[in-house]
Parts: C-alpha cells; structure tokens; sequence
C-alpha cells in the first residue's frame, strides 16, 4: 500500500511539472552566477593595489527609476512567453500581462531585462539599465482589455512603492524608440494611468495663449523626446497624448497640449 501512495505521488508531480522548467532553470543558474561575482570582493575585479581590502558599509542594490510600457505584438499570451524563454530571440521583460490579467513575473525587478533596445529618453540612452519592462498580451492593434488594464494599475501601484518612481518615469515603448516602435498602440489609456499617478497630462487648454518665442521643439525635447527624427518625435508624442498616429505635424491645439505639458516635465 504504501508503494502505491509513492508511486501515486512519484505521478502526480511528474505530470504538474511545469513546462518552463528548462527555462526556469536556465533563470536560477544564471541568477546563481551573478550572486558569485557579487559575492567577490573588489580586489579581485578591479585595478586596486593595495594590499588590504577595505569594504564600505555604504550601499545598496541599483534600483529602476523608470516603466516602460509596451504591447507583445503576438497573437497570445503564451507565444510571448516562449519568445522570452528563447535564448536566441535575445529580447525579455520584467513583467507580462495576459488578457485574463494574469500577470507573469519573468525576472527580478533588480537584474537588466532587454526590452528597450536601441532608445532614448532625455539624456538617458541605456534605458534597460534603469528601467523595468511590461509587456501586456495585444497584437498591436486590440482594445487592452479592462482585466488587464486592472492588473497593470495594481502593478504600477506596487512598483511605484516599492521603487520611489516620479510620476513622469512612466512612458511608453514608442516614447523612447518614435524611429521604429508604436507601443502601446493608440487605445492604451494613458489618460487614465496618469489620473491614478502614472504618467504626466495637460489640464484645460482652451484658454492657453502660446508666448511668441514658443519652441515645439524645445517643448518635445524637455518632455524627453528624441528629436533627431521631428517627425517621429512628433507622432510618438500625439499618440501617446491624444491617441492618434495619422499626423506628423502640430496643429495649434497640439502646440497649446505640448506647451502645457512642458511646464509639468520641468
């Protein structure tokens, strides 16, 4: 009898393996492995010549200071899973979240996902060394559904706790990359987000007088876009803001919207 209890409970967990157990795996050893070179001591990694090793007592862990939302691009939740447990895809996140609003943790808000690739941000142009990555499951042209927008809000609301993240550090994917990325696509809410302190907005403008020396671009760059490309700059900054991407150039509202905005990013 109690050799059936074993092999009762030898199937059991046989069968509730999980099916990322390769690649959660593959995540501890490489974790296990940067504990090591933290664990030594500066002599043996630097230039230092002194005999004597002489530890500080003050420091702490790198902590991310700014949100980069985007959308998969994928047609499910679980394909975009597989691609981030795809050593050759070299790309990942922090966080992932499905339709249901399951949210999957994918790596340690502390270690370095690749989720911004080439970006900028004012005069941030590593944004992966200091920024946390979340992927929410939409092909890049769906409604965000309200379970998922539900969950990002409880997520936002935890990492801006946990992190002393400003306000204004929580933009979008295409903000960073207006050359070559739109995400999240033009019905994320980022309205929304910034009413519950995720992000910056504009109040009423109907009654703003534009002074004679006002800059568009000046405006876009104290934002923090990248106007290299004003073009891209620009239809980064309208979809983000008033959640269109037909237009590349300013209207007298958008110049009032990004007059506004400016101020606020000061």
């Amino acid at each position: 009898m109690r050799i059936f209890r074993y092999l009762l409970l030898f199937l059991f967990f046989s069968c509730s393996t999980s099916k990322y157990a390769s690649t959660n795996k593959s995540y501890k050893k490489q974790v296990k492995a940067f504990a090591k070179i933290l664990r030594q001591t500066p002599l043996k990694d630097s230039i230092a010549t002194s005999s004597e090793w002489v530890g500080t007592t003050n420091m702490g862990m790198r902590k991310p200071n700014f949100v980069i939302i985007h959308h998969t691009e994928q047609n499910s939740c679980e394909q975009t899973l597989q691609t981030f447990t795809l050593p050759r895809t070299q790309v990942s996140a922090h966080y992932v979240i499905c339709k249901d609003g399951t949210i999957h943790h994918m790596l340690n808000d502390y270690l370095r996902a690749w989720h911004a690739g080439n970006s900028r941000w004012g005069n941030l142009t590593d944004v992966n060394s200091s920024s946390i990555g979340i992927e929410i499951d939409n092909n890049g042209f769906e409604v965000f559904t309200e379970q998922q927008i539900n969950s990002l809000l409880i997520l936002l609301g935890v990492l801006k706790k946990n992190y002393s993240i400003p306000a204004a550090n929580f933009i979008g994917h295409a903000d960073i990359t207006p050359t070559r990325k739109n995400d999240p696509n033009v019905n994320f809410p980022w309205k929304q987000l910034a009413d519950k302190g995720f992000g910056l907005w504009y109040g009423d403008t109907s009654k703003v007088t534009l002074p004679q020396n006002f800059s568009s671009l000046q405006a876009l760059r104290i934002i923090g876009y990248d106007i290299r490309d004003t073009s891209a700059a620009i239809e980064a900054f309208k979809r983000h803001f008033e959640q269109q991407d037909k237009s590349k150039t300013l209207t007298e509202a958008d110049k009032k919207i990004l007059f506004d905005l400016s101020k606020k990013y000061q």
